[in-house]
């Protein structure tokens, strides 16, 4: 191996670790994200009181920073794997294109950890980038959205992020663009993670079905919740979770 491979081989290494790792951080935080805006669920209160106390105590102002800089980063860095993958896939489509007519695709798709899935992988590389790039637009939108929530209190008098304005926003239109972001960004988190630990070795330990099963568990549980959300800050649902909060301090 020569020096140019192997150093060609160590940049490609640092790009996967870089973007898988961005990637990681930034579904874990999706994640996480839906579950706190979820508190609309209790109502306004819950809402209010959460987001206050995360700008009180400058926990929301670090992580949108840090989350904005991971974004760019993972943007970046995936934009330019794409040319090496789609190389990739091309001749994984040759490879299954010789197994089908060798009459040996068939015995190698019926086993759990067979790597030959070209057509469903493919597929979802695909759409992986395709909602990649949806995200990158819609996605920037939101963040510059909460940015502008979160810092303009600390240069005047004026609210943070709070219920109203969040359910106003919402109400006025913006549902159907946070619908599409909503759909595309836990699609693009869920199989990401999926290829990531297929990427690392998790199927020497579990079967590709089961890390797909647990991948799609793991999507519609998300999806749910970030409806359900969606449909209470849109004002067509009263939030389902407010007893929660009845009869508490005012």
């Amino acid at each position: 191996m020569t020096q140019r491979t192997l150093s060609l081989a160590n940049r490609q290494l640092a790009m996967e670790i870089i973007s898988g790792g961005t990637g990681l951080v930034l579904a874990l935080f999706m994640w996480g994200h839906v579950v706190l805006v979820g508190s609309i669920l209790t109502g306004e209160r819950g809402f209010d009181w959460l987001a206050t106390f995360l700008e009180d105590y400058y926990i929301a102002q670090p992580t949108v920073l840090a989350i904005l800089f991971l974004f760019l980063v993972h943007a970046v860095f995936a934009a330019r794997k794409i040319p090496a993958q789609l190389a990739e896939r091309k001749r994984l489509a040759e490879l299954a294109g010789g197994l089908s007519n060798s009459g040996r695709e068939k015995v190698e798709t019926r086993t759990a950890h067979s790597p030959f899935r070209p057509h469903v992988e493919t597929m979802l590389w695909i759409w992986q980038v395709r909602t990649g790039f949806i995200i990158l637009v819609l996605g920037s939108f939101h963040l510059v959205l909460i940015a502008i929530d979160i810092f303009t209190p600390l240069f005047g008098s004026i609210a943070g992020l709070e219920s109203v304005s969040s359910m106003a926003r919402v109400q006025a239109g913006l549902w159907l663009p946070y619908a599409i972001l909503l759909l595309c960004v836990e699609f693009h988190a869920s199989v990401g993670l999926y290829r990531l630990v297929i990427k690392w070795g998790a199927d020497l330990w579990l079967s590709r079905a089961v890390l797909h099963r647990i991948e799609q568990v793991i999507f519609w549980i998300v999806l749910g919740l970030g409806t359900l959300t969606l449909v209470v800050l849109a004002g067509w649902l009263e939030p389902p979770l407010a007893f929660l909060l009845e009869g508490g301090a005012s």
